[in-house]
């Protein structure tokens, strides 16, 4: 941003009358350091990245007033060797974030950053860029994660994964919960005293508390991130412009959440509906690609904004639950869609580009919310708030994978809180159809998952796809790819109940090249 956009900017955070609430003394460990949520970036092209801050403000006229941060990007950790400079505003009407969009750096190569705000520094960052468009690098590792509700586990699963020195980390939804801390707090973790979240201010709390945790900030800090969303950003269970019907004004209180999401991720400014200060709250463009050079090609996906409302819910209901598949006859109807027409198109072209070209893209992935693969249980019951809710919409997808057949389709899920592996086959309710892609959904970084492994070994059996299935770990996975393989390791702490804790391999499994399927390592 030049120096005139941002003195517009700023006259127009002068001029503002309407201040969100702070309430920093409800998040624990957050000091009066400016940079205390850390530093992040995301989105790597070949010719830059985005580097995010926000500002910690507890001083009355620093809370209102706009702040201009400096920022450096170095090749190496001490900043002897600078590559970019500059300034960027930190504006209250965006809670003092900081997104800076850099060019003109090289591809395919590491870079350090930070921030300065007076005499104060931020911690160091270190990101990278992607390859140059036609290259083919000998190696990627992604890291994918969700879910991570603060009361049910300390982040140890952050601090292993940062460890794993990732080169890209996938969240896939659930990065904040907006309840309140339960009642009985006999069996947590650690607790809070933040309210449910339904305004700008409580979300943008909610987000400062679970970035004042240090392994978080330091996964943020490993290596850049590319961000999606699930539900419990804005409210459990919402689908598109739909929450509970005991919510009042849920499209206020979902641009909110939205509003606080921008703020807190390390997003391009093409996310947003129309440049600052015009910007509106009721739509953000979340979905989007990421490209590795030809080793592999990105659909970050979008599961909550665009979905039809889940089958046979009740307007009332706090959640989706599960239906009796042959008792609910709008599973059936065809117009029923989780990704929303224009994405589902969106990605059917992306498919065929990924497919179209002599050696064009090694690995197609197609990043996303929840378990993809169905779950067909032994009672007949259907859970409607994942892809099993919407049967045709899934249909539609794999038609899309077989028609353009890329060179080889991984999906990547979380949201259930559990580990599950699948083939995917080209018919979802017919096990001897071709096996086109392969899946690998992952568990969660802190949050329990509601239910047994029995329960989960009972669908298993039924479901001849499933590879594996299991419940009550939390952690994270490892995809380790190369033009000949992809590699995935499903990492699992000892205890999420203590920061502390050591971490494990749970399993490994492998995707020969032009050979859909994963096989057990």
């Amino acid at each position: 941003m030049d120096r005139r956009a941002f003195l517009q900017l700023a006259a127009y955070a002068a001029a503002a009358t309407a201040l969100p609430r702070w309430a920093w003394s409800n998040a624990p460990s957050l000091s009066t350091h400016p940079f205390a949520l850390g530093v992040a970036s995301g989105d790597p092209a070949p010719d830059g990245v985005v580097l995010w801050t926000r500002l910690v403000l507890t001083d009355a006229a620093q809370v209102q007033a706009a702040h201009t941060v400096r920022w450096e990007v170095a090749h190496d950790a001490r900043f002897a060797k600078i590559v970019q400079k500059g300034e960027a505003p930190a504006l209250p009407q965006l809670g003092h974030s900081v997104h800076v969009e850099l060019r003109g750096l090289a591809p395919g190569r590491w870079y350090h950053y930070r921030f300065m705000l007076g005499d104060a520094v931020s911690a160091v960052g270190r990101t990278r860029t992607a390859p140059a468009a036609g290259d083919l690098p000998d190696a990627l590792r992604v890291a994918f994660a969700s879910c991570q509700r603060w009361e049910h586990g300390h982040y140890a699963a952050w601090r292993h994964l940062a460890a794993d020195q990732p080169d890209l980390v996938l969240f896939l939804g659930d990065y904040i919960y907006e309840y309140a801390t339960p009642k009985n707090a006999s069996d947590l973790a650690r607790t809070h005293t933040l309210k449910v979240a339904t305004t700008l201010a409580d979300y943008r709390d909610r987000y400062a508390l679970h970035k004042s945790d240090p392994a978080l900030q330091a996964a943020h800090a490993t290596c850049p991130w590319a961000v999606t969303w699930d539900d419990h950003e804005v409210q459990n269970d919402y689908a598109a412009g739909a929450g509970r019907g005991d919510t009042p004004h849920f499209l206020a209180m979902r641009g909110a959440a939205w509003q606080a999401f921008y703020e807190n991720m390390p997003l391009r400014a093409t996310s947003l509906a129309r440049p600052f200060p015009d910007t509106r709250w009721d739509a953000l463009q979340v979905y989007r690609r990421l490209r590795w050079g030809r080793l592999a090609h990105i659909h970050l996906l979008d599961g909550r904004q665009y979905r039809t409302w889940q089958a046979c819910r009740t307007p009332d209901s706090a959640s989706a639950g599960a239906v009796r598949g042959g008792a609910c006859g709008e599973l059936a109807d065809p117009a029923r869609t989780y990704l929303g027409a224009a994405q589902e198109q969106w990605l059917d072209t992306g498919l065929a580009s990924d497919a179209g070209a002599p050696d064009a893209t090694r690995w197609s992935v197609l990043a996303q919310q929840t378990l993809f693969s169905p779950r067909h249980y032994p009672s007949g019951t259907v859970t409607t708030d994942n892809w099993d809710g919407y049967p045709a919409g899934r249909a539609r997808l794999l038609q899309s994978v077989a028609r353009h057949a890329p060179r080889n389709t991984v999906l990547l899920g979380g949201d259930i809180h559990q580990n599950y592996v699948c083939r995917v086959h080209a018919d979802a309710d017919r096990p001897d159809s071709p096996v086109i892609a392969s899946e690998f959904c992952g568990t969660s970084i802190s949050s329990r998952s509601g239910t047994t492994q029995d329960k989960v070994d009972a669908v298993a059996r039924h479901n001849p796809h499933v590879l594996l299935a299991r419940c009550d770990l939390r952690g994270y996975g490892i995809a380790d790819i190369t033009p000949e393989r992809w590699t995935t390791t499903l990492r699992t702490v000892d205890d999420p109940m203590r920061a502390d804790s050591g971490v494990s391999t749970l399993a490994k499994f492998v995707v020969q090249d032009g050979r859909a399927g994963p096989v057990a390592a």
